[in-house]
């Protein structure tokens, strides 16, 4: 591909404190990245402690977000990957956000999105994200079990042109027993898996967007199940159900994707590291994964030459 053509990736280093710098810099020098995109670092950072994070250091890193996503919606980036963020001191500086989902959602004026990571042999889908576990039964319903649900599809989609196998976890231990341990999976998810069911039999002929969903699973066996390749994905019903499991499964090549947004936006699923920063014990994999896996979906969405 000539360097013309190439896919314009943006990059921001997240908290200049942290690991973010030095695994960019490893992966942009590793070797195994996409030759199909040019890749550019995004945003001004001040001088620095490795270990040791100021304001100045997370204001840099809401001002890369900022410009990263004025970037992409002008056209002049045609994905995103980021670099991780401290939020605690994020919100110190004025960041309003949950989280860098969140943001971006909120900058591209999209309500229909959802948090997805993928890693080895698994890939999640969060139902409820940022919220305590305490509001999760308050905050399931059925719309957005579906909503999630058929943002799950398209991603597989966009990866692979087989019908894919999509587990639905449960929230209660052994999937609420029939009803003896909750009543989540009988009034809310299974009607949900039913609709997801009855749109994947109304797309069957010609559509893209076919999947076989199943559940709710007790979410106990449903990863192990994944990993065996049983199922292509998991709808999960809350953050930590499917980030356990992703991060103990493939902690160091995980990745953070934002679905339905209007460009592909990817991170590394693991934090600023203040720690280990400097002392060269980071490792770039999950930096690689997230830069080859924002090439491959804008290299997919990229529309066919006429």
């Amino acid at each position: 591909m000539s360097a013309s053509k190439k896919l314009r990736l943006g990059i921001t280093l997240g908290d200049c404190a942290g690991i973010g710098p030095e695994i960019v810099d490893l992966a942009l020098k590793s070797g195994l990245l996409s030759d199909s995109a040019g890749h550019k670092v995004i945003g001004k950072y001040p001088d620095c402690s490795l270990g040791k994070p100021t304001i100045e250091t997370a204001h840099a890193a809401a001002a890369a977000l900022e410009e990263a996503v004025t970037l992409a919606r002008r056209g002049e980036l045609d994905a995103v990957v980021t670099g991780p963020v401290h939020k605690a001191r994020m919100y110190k500086a004025g960041f309003k956000f949950a989280g860098q989902t969140e943001f971006f959602a909120e900058r591209c004026g999209v309500k229909d999105f959802a948090m997805l990571l993928t890693g080895g042999k698994i890939t999640v889908a969060l139902v409820t994200t940022h919220i305590p576990l305490s509001e999760v039964p308050g905050a399931l319903k059925q719309t957005e079990i579906v909503r999630v649900g058929r943002l799950l599809v398209d991603f597989l989609h966009c990866r692979s042109s087989k019908a894919p196998h999509i587990a639905v976890a449960g929230l209660n231990p052994h999937a609420g027993e029939s009803g003896k341990l909750g009543r989540e999976e009988i009034e809310i998810i299974e009607p949900a898996v039913a609709e997801l069911s009855a749109i994947r039999n109304k797309r069957r002929s010609g559509s893209d967007q076919s999947a076989i969903f199943e559940g709710p699973l007790s979410p106990d066996t449903i990863f192990h199940r994944a990993a065996e390749g049983e199922f292509d994905a998991v709808l999960c019903m809350y953050h930590d159900q499917g980030l356990i499991p992703l991060k103990l499964h493939a902690f160091h090549d995980g990745v953070n994707v934002t679905l339905g947004l209007p460009f592909p936006r990817t991170s590394p699923d693991h934090g600023t590291a203040f720690a280990i920063a400097g002392k060269g014990l980071a490792r770039p994999e999950s930096m690689i994964a997230a830069i080859n896996l924002a090439v491959e979906l804008a290299n997919r969405q990229k529309p066919s030459p006429k």
